[in-house]
């Protein structure tokens, strides 16, 4: 039986307005680059998932690493004991570039398409919010993971209040005083998955879940900014099964 979860995927954006779709790249960009001031502080915020991210990934000496959404490959300089560092990323204009870019081993635009590597630890920064398909997400990463393998992602606590009002006082003052637009609009458009679905989801694919909270503002619901999840043990078969008949539905 479907899990009900499951129904409300996959999902469909909110259209942008022509305004926002004009500015669209180069905010992204000079978002992630953290050339503004509210971005750069955004940036050092964030840092933490990447922190915790690489501490607790320690337990895999010389992995083989998977970036699951690596966009300007801005956490690859926090890991340091890997044998293949990975990535997967769409938006080449992101990345387009970098010296980084000569550092990683494969580069891919889907996890769909890989074949024959399996990893350690796949990581993701920021990244399962915007899924709009995440449960096909999660299941393709469940087949590409070694059996002693970790799923570790940061992700904001999307739906709950400190991580609103975070950017409804921050980032939203700055876009609206940089280009008069809406900033709720583009945070609807871009994170179209809550902190509560992302749980759920990876725990309908993996045996042992596990989160901890950032300290900032405070580590417990509704008032901290980011989240930090681990998952291990994936549910191969049920993995299987859902992606062929994801497939056979499509056909």
């Amino acid at each position: 039986m479907k899990p009900q979860i499951f129904n409300a995927f996959p999902k469909t954006r909110p259209p942008l307005s022509d305004d926002i779709q004009q500015i669209y790249a180069e905010f992204y960009k000079s978002n992630r680059g953290g050339q503004s001031r509210v971005s750069n502080l955004s940036q050092r915020l964030e840092s933490w998932m990447h922190r915790i991210i690489a501490k607790k990934g320690v337990t895999h000496p010389g992995a083989r690493i998977l970036d699951f959404g690596s966009g300007n490959f801005n956490h690859f300089k926090y890991e340091q004991d890997y044998t293949v560092y990975d990535a997967v990323e769409p938006f080449e204009e992101l990345y387009a570039g970098h010296a980084e870019l000569d550092k990683i081993d494969n580069l891919y635009r889907y996890a769909q398409e890989i074949e024959g590597n399996k990893y350690d630890r796949i990581l993701s920064v920021a990244v399962l919010e915007h899924l709009t398909d995440l449960p096909r997400e999660i299941a393709t990463c469940c087949l590409l993971i070694e059996n002693r393998g970790i799923f570790q992602a940061g992700i904001p606590c999307e739906g709950e209040l400190a991580w609103y009002l975070g950017w409804r006082f921050s980032s939203a003052i700055s876009f609206r005083r940089r280009y008069g637009l809406d900033y709720s609009s583009l945070m609807a458009h871009e994170h179209v998955n809550t902190m509560r679905e992302i749980v759920e989801i990876l725990r309908t694919f993996f045996d042992n879940v596990r989160i901890l909270r950032s300290p900032f503002p405070f580590p417990i619901a509704q008032l901290s900014f980011y989240a930090y999840i681990e998952a291990n043990s994936p549910r191969l078969e049920f993995a299987e099964r859902y992606l062929a008949n994801t497939i056979a539905t499509e056909a």
